[in-house]
């Protein structure tokens, strides 16, 4: 019964490796989303659904049930694939991203969204201004210049694939959220730029989660707060 990690945008599975050198236990499992770091499979599209299919096949390949824990958009698609298949997870602890048709996209989001603007925004990503970006957003200045790195033309095109299918997620995934049956945690920074706590809390009640949010802490809990998110997991697993 493995711990499962899946890592959001614009990250690679290096951005748990803080938070799992405080954890106990060692049967951990990181997933490299298609596109991060990693390769992209034939004819793969990179869309929300993409992810997700493919986020299921991994999780088949594993016994189970799981601990199944996201960020950002990988948290996304663990709370979809537990509300698609529910006894895939033991239990799901995610944090940072909304999934509400109240959310409105936050302005790189929208940008992204944007035919040809997206198109030109990443054409300006450098690895130097995304190492900028990723600071002014609470990345440690390590962390930040490590995932900087691995934004190549293959990412950026996954990026804009995917959130160009997520426009309206909300109104699509929202209702499917109360078939998940896993205990939960949803785990948040009270100074997010991307998505403010009460979506967070909104999560939790919806999925019947406990809810954590930390002070002075931004979107990447998993660096700012590794300590902190690594006992809530762990207390999360004990419960179960």
């Amino acid at each position: 019964m493995p711990a499962v990690f899946v890592h959001g945008v614009p990250d690679t599975q290096r951005v748990w490796q803080p938070l799992i050198r405080r954890l106990n236990r060692k049967d951990v499992v990181t997933l490299s989303l298609p596109g991060f770091g990693s390769a992209v499979p034939s004819g793969f599209a990179a869309t929300k659904e993409a992810y997700v299919d493919w986020l299921l096949a991994e999780l088949h390949k594993l016994p189970q049930p799981i601990d199944l824990a996201g960020h950002d958009w990988g948290a996304i698609l663990a709370i979809r694939a537990a509300s698609l298949e529910p006894g895939i997870a033991r239990s799901v602890a995610t944090g940072s991203a909304a999934l509400d048709r109240d959310y409105k996209w936050h302005q790189v989001a929208a940008l992204w969204q944007t035919p040809q603007v997206g198109e030109q925004v990443m054409a300006s990503v450098t690895p130097e201004a995304m190492r900028a970006g990723l600071m002014s957003a609470g990345v440690p200045a390590a962390d930040a210049t490590e995932a900087s790195l691995h934004v190549d033309e293959t990412m950026k095109r996954c990026i804009l694939a995917l959130y160009r299918s997520a426009i309206k997620v909300g109104d699509e995934w929202q209702d499917d959220l109360q078939r998940i049956t896993a205990r939960g945690l949803v785990m948040w920074g009270n100074d997010d730029p991307y998505a403010t706590p009460d979506f967070g809390a909104r999560m939790a009640q919806r999925i019947k989660a406990k809810f954590v949010s930390w002070p002075h802490c931004s979107h990447w809990w998993q660096l700012q707060r590794p300590v902190e998110a690594a006992r809530e997991l762990e207390e999360l697993w004990q419960s179960t």
